[in-house]
């Protein structure tokens, strides 16, 4: 055999190497990152976005709860209001029903001063005890009786219809009554009537009191 069919002989015998068409490029090198570094910055970006989230739903929810403390005191303020505004409405109400009584209190007062030795000392008791429990009821309403006699003169409460010339009392202080007074709740409802004492004039107190 000559050595040309040799080597042709020598070459049909070696296997065939096969060779891929497409390059090697870096991508078949890489592997898959296990760790997912490279999606790091959108796991920054959505926390980021989240906690702007929160912060905003912080900030309302703040809001509303002083939103809401605002409008309950709003409402408190206003229930007192009208709390204080029936009241006043009930006040005056049962002070025009009193005022409307005091002239009955002032006769049962005149009755029972001018009743005489005569009168039946059960008809004197029956009159007081009328008396009494009518004051007591309009008491228990709020009408309280103006304090007159041995007070100073307060325009306030009293209503001067005669100065009396007198040594026996300091001046502008009340001797005498002619008409209870009467406050309802804190208010003048009728001022008293009375006397009030004043020194004399052009006389000192101590040669009147030796002559």
């Amino acid at each position: 055999m000559s050595s040309h069919h040799r080597e042709k002989s020598q070459e049909k015998d070696q296997p065939a190497v096969a060779f891929s068409g497409r390059p090697a490029g870096p991508a078949d090198s890489e592997q898959t990152d296990p760790a997912g570094v490279g999606n790091s910055t959108q796991v920054s970006e959505a926390a980021g976005s989240l906690n702007e989230q929160l912060q905003k739903l912080q900030s309302e929810k703040q809001e509303l709860t002083n939103t809401l403390v605002r409008r309950q005191a709003d409402f408190e303020n206003y229930r007192k209001r009208m709390e204080k505004e029936r009241q006043q409405d009930r006040h005056r109400a049962v002070e025009g029903f009193i005022e409307n009584l005091l002239p009955v209190l002032d006769a049962f007062d005149r009755a029972l001063e001018n009743a005489d030795d005569s009168a039946s000392a059960e008809y004197i008791k029956g009159f007081e005890m009328i008396r009494r429990q009518l004051a007591d009821s309009m008491v228990k309403q709020g009408l309280k009786r103006i304090e007159a006699v041995g007070k100073e003169f307060n325009p306030h409460f009293h209503h001067a219809i005669e100065r009396v010339e007198t040594h026996a009392h300091p001046d502008g202080i009340v001797i005498a009554e002619m008409q209870p007074g009467y406050v309802f709740h804190d208010r003048v409802l009728r001022p008293a009537m009375v006397r009030v004492a004043c020194q004399p004039e052009g006389k000192p107190a101590s040669a009147s009191r030796e002559n």
